[in-house]
């Protein structure tokens, strides 16, 4: 199954609802990054060309948001290492996501188009590879839920002594194979290519359904083995019965082996937007894992020490100006907008 945040790419506009402008960024020096857009000559290849234009054709648009947050990853290459992005991205999300900076930067926007989704990368990104290595050296598994265009199999090399499992609808794992396998043909440029994964297994899965964790247990996962539950931009597409029971599957394994949980989630506020797709929310979620059998929960938001990145500098920025209010302040006191949050959270437990 594949959720990612398809309202990354007009998160200036519909998730905060930002309109304060500035002539300080986010992010690097004006024109150092985006100064010229670069296609990879591998998109205008037949085989690649195809493959794209049946993802127009034939993904919905909750499948076709993991191409618009490969795209994104591309765009932030300045800071994301994601050398397939542009790839598994395709033409369009890519053009659609450069257009979108370039007038965030014509307009001297506080927030850059897409720097959520690199902090959010990021983050993703350190609080794995540190919690690979609470296991102390030990073997582990990694399951990414909704991996959609995910390559952190191909880019992160912590992942060297782990078992990777990438979960999602059938049609869109098969794509994406295809594009990474046409990608590393011996005359196209990634033909160098590897993984940086122990192993890599793809799961054609839907974790709405009951029967998901058979299916990844069928596949070679293993109950009793450390492991690592990525949940990027899942959880808000979920019913609140869902998510729960995808929460509750995972926590369930607290008790037979050290489990660690990273996930982001919205407030209630997030999911209010008219137009939007949004379900499952938590505005205490550091107070919900607990109750399900993690031991440690810790949370951050957009800004936090440990989830900026150095692309947030401005403090007048609105992910900073809310990180000043109480949780518990639903409007803001200054313009009475809602207070929507995304928080990035890390929990863990162990049969200790």
């Amino acid at each position: 199954m594949h959720y990612l945040f398809h309202f990354l790419l007009l998160i200036l506009r519909n998730f905060l609802q930002l309109g304060d402008m500035s002539d300080k960024e986010n992010g690097p020096p004006e024109g150092s990054a985006w100064a010229e857009l670069k296609l990879p000559d591998l998109l205008f290849t037949d085989t690649i060309r195809e493959l794209h234009a049946a993802i127009g054709k034939e993904w919905d648009s909750l499948q076709q948001s993991a191409c618009q947050t490969a795209a994104g990853r591309a765009m932030w290459k300045h800071v994301v290492h994601d050398p397939v992005a542009g790839i598994l991205a395709g033409e369009t999300y890519l053009k659609s996501f450069y257009d979108k900076i370039n007038k965030d930067r014509l307009n001297n926007a506080r927030e850059i188009s897409g720097v959520i989704l690199a902090v959010r990368t990021l983050w993703f990104d350190s609080k794995l590879e540190s919690a690979l290595s609470s296991f102390n050296g030990g073997e582990a598994q990694v399951v990414l839920l909704g991996a959609g265009m995910d390559a952190r199999a191909y880019r992160l090399s912590c992942l060297k002594e782990s078992d990777v499992f990438e979960v999602d609808f059938p049609e869109v794992l098969q794509i994406k194979t295809s594009l990474l396998q046409a990608a590393m043909e011996p005359t196209n440029e990634y033909q160098h290519l590897r993984m940086t994964a122990k192993s890599l297994t793809r799961v054609a899965a839907d974790i709405r359904e009951h029967d998901w964790v058979e299916k990844l247990q069928k596949s070679g996962f293993l109950r009793e083995k450390n492991t690592v539950w990525v949940l990027e931009g899942i959880l808000y597409y979920l019913s609140h019965s869902q998510a729960m029971q995808v929460l509750k599957m995972i926590a369930d394994n607290c008790g037979v082996t050290h489990t660690v949980l990273l996930a982001d989630f919205m407030n209630k506020s997030s999911t209010m937007l008219s137009t939007s797709t949004f379900h499952f929310y938590s505005d205490w979620p550091d107070h919900l894992l607990p109750t399900l059998g993690f031991s440690d929960v810790k949370l951050s938001q957009i800004g936090d020490p440990d989830a900026n990145f150095g692309l947030m500098h401005d403090p007048l920025n609105m992910f900073n100006k809310l990180r000043s209010l109480p949780r518990s302040v639903q409007t803001h006191p200054d313009d009475g907008t809602p207070c929507r949050r995304l928080y990035l959270v890390q929990a863990s437990g162990s049969p200790r």
